[in-house]
């Protein structure tokens, strides 16, 4: 039986980069307007994908049911983990942005989104989770055990990429 609240091990990278096009297409959307139900949408999708993955994210449904699977490439497959934690520090950053737009500390709420809109630019562009590296750091570092991530800390247990 599939549970509801279960992110996915391993993710798919091309969908997590789509995913992340859409973050920043929403970060910027935010910027550039400062609606407050944009950066509610932002912070609803990241705390969606941390708890459940794309199955209670409208954007991460659109990516992996519709667009992923109609494009021309190949999964590459990632573990999930530092995933998981890369979308955790995005639900922390637009869940405060929503609570300082909300309080009237804009400004605050800007330099937040256009921290998201850095690092989900980096992912979408060049692959480059920006969460994933501070997740890596935080094995080497031994906060977090090796065991929450076995593929990363032993790169013989690595999906093969294709």
């Amino acid at each position: 039986m599939r549970t509801v609240f279960r992110f996915p091990d391993p993710v798919n990278e091309v969908a997590a980069r789509l995913v992340a096009t859409g973050v920043v297409i929403m970060s910027l959307a935010y910027l550039a307007t400062g609606w407050v139900w944009v950066l509610a949408v932002l912070a609803y999708g990241f705390v969606a994908r941390v708890a459940t993955g794309p199955t209670l994210s409208p954007l991460g449904q659109l990516v992996t049911r519709f667009i992923a699977p109609n494009l021309p490439l190949s999964e590459r497959p990632v573990p999930g983990q530092p995933k998981r934690f890369a979308q955790g520090i995005g639900a922390v950053l637009s869940s405060v942005a929503l609570v300082a737009h909300l309080l009237g500390f804009s400004g605050t709420a800007l330099v937040l989104v256009a921290m998201i809109t850095v690092a989900a630019s980096l992912e979408a562009a060049v692959a480059f989770c920006l969460g994933c590296k501070i997740f890596a750091g935080l094995i080497r570092l031994g906060i977090v055990p090796q065991t929450a991530c076995e593929a990363c800390s032993d790169l013989s247990k690595r999906p093969v990429l294709t």
